[in-house]
């Protein structure tokens, strides 16, 4: 019915540097982390990075792009 999401290694530690070094999420970026929430078996340390830029967009140092 539904095709699983994969997410691929190393995919967050490359959201969260590309984030950080132009202050926004792409639509890409968004699928990433949209791929990050649905993963029952994300580690530990990505989880922290999800939360990081989560956060960071909610204090606004990055914005998220609509197009």
């Amino acid at each position: 019915m539904f095709n699983p999401i994969q997410l691929l290694p190393g995919a967050i530690a490359e959201i969260l540097a590309s984030a950080t070094e132009t202050g926004a999420l792409t639509l890409s970026d968004r699928y990433g982390l949209m791929a990050a929430a649905l993963d029952d078996t994300l580690e530990e340390d990505d989880r922290r990075a999800v939360n990081r830029i989560l956060r960071a967009v909610k204090r606004g140092r990055i914005q998220v792009a609509t197009a």
